[in-house]
Formats: C-alpha cells, sequence, structure tokens
C-alpha cells in the first residue's frame, strides 16, 4: 500500500499481495539517483525464504532495507536485523491507527543497531511521510551514517577523523592551524559548487559564520582560536551535522576532496586518465608566481606532506636539486623537483597533487589540467623546433671521471660542500638554463656503468653527454667505444666533455686524440670542465647541452655559423613556457 500510495499518490482500494517492481528515474528524486522499488510481502517471504538463517542472494545484492512494522515489533530485532548488512530504515506504517507514538519504542532499537539509518512514521492512507520514508532510504544508501560514525561511543570514527584532517590541512592555505573566515568560506564555495548544492546552500554570510563559530565555542574548550576554526572545532562541527541527521554535509565535503564510502581517496581521482602518445612528454604547466623568498627545511617539508599516508619525497632530494645555503629546499629547487616528478613519472605526480588537493584548490575538473603533454619527438625534427621546455641529458663515462662534480656544479655547488651533504645519492639532478632568454629545464642523469657496454635502452635522451677523464689514458676510449655503438647512427645529439681539465692532460690511448675523433665524427670540440671551479666556462657547458637538445638536427658547422644564433633566436621565440603547477601556498612556508 505504501509503494502504490507513492506512485499514485492516493490510497489504493484493492491492495495485491505483492506490489509490481518500480523504477523511478533520477530526475524526480530528491538526490538525483534513479531508485529500484522491490516489495516483499509477507507470503513472498515464506515462499521464498523458508530459511531465514539462508537469504536468497537476489535479496542480498539490495542496497538498503526498508523494514516496516505495525504490532510485532520484537521481530524486527530477532529476525530481520540480524540477516542485514546493508543501511535500514524502519517504518512504523498506519500511524492513522494508532493514539500515539511508536518512536519511544522503536528508538532504543535504533540506538541498539548501527545499520539502522533512520526511523519514521507513515501513513498509506493518509499519504502521510510516504515521499518522506523514500527519500530517507536514498539518502542511507548514498549518504550512509555507518563509515562516518559510532553512535555507542557518540563520536567520529578513526577513518572520518584521518580524511577530515586531510581536509582541514588542505583548507588551512596559510597553515597557521585555524580555518579563518576566508578559509571556511572558500570551502564552502567549493563543495557548494558540487550538485545538488546541498551543503550549506551558499557560502555563508558574515553572521552565520559567527554563529558557526559560536555553537563550537560553546561546545568545545578548543574549537575557536584567534577568531578561527581549529581542527578539533571543524571535527566537531561534521559531528554535529550527523548527530543532527545532516550527514550528507559531510559526504558532500568528502566526496569533493575524492573520498568514497570506504574513505580512502578514489584511483580516478588520484589516477585521472591522461593519453600520452608514444614519443610525447609531460610537463607541469605554470599557473602562479614563485615567492622568491621561499625554502623549506626538513621539517617544513614533512609538514607540507602530511595530508600524504607516506612521505613522497626521499632524501635524495637535496642532491637532486638546488638549496639554499642552509640546505633547506629552495624555492627554484621546489619548482624544479615538481617537473623533474611530472617529467619521469606523470602518474605519480598526479598522485601527488590529487593528495595536495590541486583539483580543488584551482577549480579545476581534475589535475590533469596542470600537465601537457607535448608533441612527438619527431615532429619537432621534421620542423626544426620544439615546443618543449624541459630535455632530458644522459652524462656517460667510466667510473670516476667526475660526473657526480659535474652534476654538483650544475647545482650550484662545489665539490667541498657536496662532501658534507647529508642527502642520499641522486641519479637524477635538475636545473634551469637560460637559452637565448627563455628558461629551459635540463634534467641530468647518470647512467650506471656496471658492464663495458651500456644497453641500447639505456642510451634513449634528448641529448647525451660522453664524459672522459683528462688524466686518465684509458678513459676516452670508453668513450668513443660508447658512440660508435649507440650514437654514431642516431638522432641523438652528442657533447663530449673533458673532465678534471685543473689537472694535468695525458695522452689518451685511442687510434685518434679526442679532438680528431669530434671533428671526425661532426661533433663539437670537447669542453674543458672542471669540478674546483664554478666559473663561467663550467657553467656553459649545460646551456651548450639544452641548445643541442633543442636544435638536434644542427651539427658542429651548423652551431659555428652567425646563422646559427639567428635560428636559435627565432626558434627560442616559439617555444611556450611550461613548467609547474601547485598551489602557491605550499611554496610559502618559512
Amino acid at each position: 500500500s505504501l509503494i502504490m500510495s507513492l506512485v499514485g499518490e492516493e490510497f489504493p482500494e484493492h491492495v495485491p499481495l505483492r506490489a509490481e517492481e518500480i523504477n523511478i528515474p533520477a530526475d524526480v528524486t530528491p538526490e538525483k539517483v534513479p531508485t529500484h522499488i522491490v516489495d516483499y510481502s509477507g507470503e513472498a517471504l515464506r515462499t521464498q525464504w523458508p530459511n531465514t538463517l539462508n537469504p536468497p542472494l537476489t535479496l542480498l545484492l539490495y542496497s538498503c532495507f526498508v523494514i516496516m512494522f505495525y504490532a510485532l515489533i520484537f521481530q524486527i530485532r530477532t529476525k530481520w536485523i540480524p540477516l542485514v548488512n546493508v543501511p535500514i530504515i524502519l517504518v512504523g506504517n498506519k500511524s492513522d491507527l494508532r493514539s500515539g507514538s511508536s518512536m519511544e519504542t522503536i528508538l532504543p532499537i535504533m540506538n541498539q543497531f548501527s545499520e539502522i539509518e533512520s526511523c519514521v512514521e507513515c501513513s498509506a492512507k493518509n499519504l502521510k511521510n510516504i515521499s518522506e520514508m523514500f527519500y530517507y532510504a536514498q539518502k542511507a544508501v548514498v549518504h550512509p551514517t555507518d563509515p562516518l560514525y559510532d553512535p555507542e561511543d557518540k563520536q567520529l570514527k578513526p577513518m572520518c577523523v584521518r580524511a577530515l584532517s586531510h581536509i582541514f590541512s588542505i583548507s588551512d592555505q596559510d597553515h597557521d592551524h585555524v580555518l579563518s573566515d576566508s578559509e571556511l568560506n572558500f570551502l564552502t564555495e567549493c563543495v557548494c559548487a558540487v550538485p545538488p548544492k546541498s551543503c550549506f546552500g551558499n557560502p555563508l554570510a558574515p553572521q552565520a559564520l559567527e554563529d558557526v563559530k559560536t555553537v563550537v565555542w560553546k561546545n568545545t574548550s578548543d574549537g575557536v582560536q584567534d577568531n578561527g576554526l581549529t581542527l578539533n572545532g571543524f571535527l566537531f562541527l561534521n559531528t554535529l551535522f550527523i548527530q543532527r541527521g545532516r550527514h550528507e554535509t559531510t559526504w558532500t565535503i568528502l566526496r569533493m576532496f575524492g573520498y568514497d564510502d570506504s574513505l580512502e581517496l578514489m584511483d580516478d581521482y588520484l589516477y585521472p586518465q591522461l593519453r600520452l602518445p608514444m614519443g610525447c612528454t609531460t610537463e607541469l604547466f605554470d599557473k602562479y608566481d614563485e615567492d622568491k623568498d621561499s625554502a623549506l627545511s626538513p621539517a617544513e617539508l614533512k609538514n607540507l606532506f602530511s595530508v600524504f599516508p607516506y612521505m613522497p619525497w626521499g632524501t635524495d632530494v637535496y642532491t637532486a636539486i638546488s638549496t639554499t645555503d642552509e640546505g633547506y629546499i629552495s624555492n627554484h629547487g621546489y619548482m624544479c623537483k615538481w617537473t623533474l616528478s611530472g617529467n619521469l613519472d606523470i602518474h605519480h605526480c598526479l598522485e601527488c597533487l590529487g593528495y595536495l588537493s590541486y583539483p580543488i584548490l584551482t577549480q579545476q575538473n581534475t589535475q590533469t589540467t596542470a600537465v601537457t603533454v607535448t608533441r612527438e619527438k619527431a615532429v619537432g625534427l621534421e620542423k626544426g623546433q620544439t615546443q618543449r621546455s624541459v630535455f632530458l641529458c644522459k652524462v656517460i663515462g667510466p667510473r670516476g671521471t667526475g660526473k657526480s662534480a659535474f652534476f654538483q656544479v650544475f647545482l650550484g655547488r662545489n665539490t667541498a660542500r657536496e662532501e658534507h651533504s647529508t642527502g642520499a645519492f641522486s641519479f637524477y639532478t635538475i636545473n634551469t638554463v637560460q637559452v637565448s632568454n627563455q628558461e629551459k629545464f635540463l634534467i641530468l642523469y647518470e647512467v650506471d656503468v656496471e658492464t663495458e657496454f651500456l644497453k641500447a635502452s639505456d642510451t634513449a635522451c634528448d641529448v647525451a653527454c660522453l664524459m672522459y677523464d683528462t688524466n686518465d689514458p684509458h678513459s676516452f676510449d670508453y668513450c668513443a667505444s660508447i658512440y660508435k655503438q649507440h650514437y654514431m647512427d642516431s638522432s641523438i645529439p652528442c657533447v663530449v666533455v673533458a673532465s678534471k681539465a685543473d689537472l694535468p692532460v695525458v695522452r689518451q690511448l685511442h687510434g685518434m686524440t679526442p679532438a680528431e675523433f669530434c671533428n671526425k665524427h661532426r661533433l663539437p670540440p670537447p669542453l674543458p670542465f672542471s669540478g674546483l671551479s664554478l666559473d663561467s666556462t663550467s657553467k656553459n657547458i649545460y646551456t651548450k647541452l639544452a641548445w643541442a637538445a633543442m636544435f638536434p638536427h644542427l651539427n658542429d658547422s651548423d652551431m659555428r655559423n652567425t646563422s646559427f644564433w639567428l635560428r636559435v633566436t627565432l626558434g627560442a621565440a616559439v617555444v611556450t613556457v611550461l613548467g609547474f603547477a601547485i598551489y602557491r601556498a605550499f611554496a610559502r612556508q618559512k
């Protein structure tokens, strides 16, 4: 009778033992979800469910149960609830035949079983609370209470506390451990932008903000501080929502920040789909100004990533990027690290941006908006220009050549400072270089040489740096062998570097001198490098590596012509400036 009263909007004169199955479209329901209603009458249950210990599988697939009663209330506790593991709505029907309310009898049962989401009294005859009953059923599925709240302890569950603490940390944009009025309004504006806009209705007016803080202040000892909402105050506010039956508010906040029904960040949120054609690279897109004075100490870096379930950056970060004199991560190094992550492992980078709630803070659909997929490298070679701003250089040479010093000079450090470095070793370093007044990111990767020759997969890069020790007579022979085996017939440009230029030069035991070898194969002449000096001669090597990566179609003779510089200028003018995208507040920690 309840189902037929809902559909027909009037009490039916003739009621069958079992109503037909009903499908209600999403656009006519408050929660905007399609609803399938199945009636299990007492007769049907006796024939289809003779053994209550083994319910039919079809019955176990439903999302919510509406258990109705009129007089036999004890059966609710003993027969039906123990067999159900999904949300339950208790309905006392035929309220028109009662002189009083049944709620006093039902509330103890509701407090006993966490599966019971709501209780409601109905009358199919008087059409009382009919639509409300089905609304509660929908709400119990879309916004379940059980994952959020423990009714016995009357407090939020640990997983809910963890998720809301993460959201609080993200919303606390100035990291002062309280949510100011502007931060609260930013949170409500973000959440209220998501259909059905049911969390707060509208961004909170000044008086509404004061009312919220007053309620928190009266009920907690530390919920309000410096006229802002603390984490404990934020948790209390959500507890109050749930206790007053407004748990859809908490769920709207949680889902806006990517949480699923089990209060874990959804895979679709952390790893949005990104099409990456063969031969293309990924770069982060710079949408925010840099704070030139910022730096992150190890403690501040830990605080930055406190919203993560793990530490995404290891101690090797301190040897991969530039740091301040105190050994802190500089703002420039911070930007470089994100650029490195976006180039080497875009899926992990998107995951990190997801934990930092990049989509919410920038009001974008997904964090893929922070990514630019460059065109294929082959297309750039055909056109003689590139759209890319990040280039990979593989540094290859025998052990003991001085590659580590080459990497540290790239970061503006001398070898003496490197000896006192506390960071773990990193095969990668990244910094920026200026190419015709354009800033480009250059990634250096040290190839770990364990055998006489490299594998073919080890050689793939934008430019190869073949490094030999001028003080070791056998050093250049290795570089010459690598070039002939892997690069002589490839389109990858090569630059030869003569390291330890501060030491006496010895004759290389090869068929020809390094200069003669380079001239024969139309390579630029060897570039001298010393790890003991940070002069312009050593630093210019990195710029030349970036030039070679940008213009691989030009050989050494082209680079010597004045027309080359004109092409560099024209080419650089059309290169898109790309880099890193992450919210400004995370780069401002002092």
